[in-house]
């Protein structure tokens, strides 16, 4: 069986924390490859708030073309209306039967999920692969991981990965006030951004 990471979100923009992120999830689980997937139309947020889908994709291109074990799939964005997690895993198991897909998320993520649409289906596709952060004792992990366990028989692994302060919405506001970014985005998205004046 292949092992295939998945990467998913708005990438409104992508950042360092993604990346890390995507990286131990990699070496940690020994993938074979890290799809990152930005979301077409995400139904959780206004469209007001994420910048427009092709620029993401853009961006998202940009801070992953050097590492040869990231790959971009367009498969979320190229769809119509809202994409939703479950239906994104389901095509993937129908069209790559002998591909096991880690879906990775952040800890908090791990807490939301059983208010995402269909998690049941979400779960019976991968498995998910979550990152321990400071803010969350193991206690709280464990709890959450066996009650997800109980209610739809997934299966959780964690992922040890360095403490990262840092989200896109924190970005945008540094871009919006006129600071620097170069610590917290790629160069090459660092560029893109500045170029196009987003998020100002």
């Amino acid at each position: 069986m292949r092992t295939t990471g998945i990467m998913g979100g708005t990438f409104n923009p992508i950042h360092n924390g993604h990346l890390r992120l995507a990286e131990a999830a990699y070496r940690q689980l020994s993938l074979d490859e890290v799809l990152f997937m930005p979301s077409g139309k995400p139904y959780m947020k206004s469209e007001l708030e994420v910048a427009d889908a092709a620029v993401r994709a853009e961006m998202t291109r940009l801070a992953i073309r050097d590492i040869p074990y990231f790959r971009f799939s367009p498969m979320e964005i190229e769809q119509t209306g809202n994409t939703y997690t479950y239906q994104t895993l389901e095509r993937l198991r129908a069209e790559h039967p002998d591909t096991a897909y880690y879906f990775i998320v952040g800890a908090d993520t791990l807490f939301q999920m059983p208010q995402w649409v269909a998690p049941e289906r979400i779960f019976a596709n991968c498995t998910v692969a979550a990152a321990v952060r400071d803010d969350k004792t193991a206690a709280d992990m464990e709890e959450q991981i066996l009650s997800l366990k109980r209610q739809y028989d997934a299966s959780v692994v964690l992922l040890r990965t360095p403490p990262v302060d840092l989200s896109s919405s924190t970005v945008r506001r540094r871009i919006a006030g006129g600071l620097s970014v170069a610590q917290d985005v790629p160069e090459s998205v660092r560029l893109y951004i500045e170029e196009r004046g987003l998020y100002r």
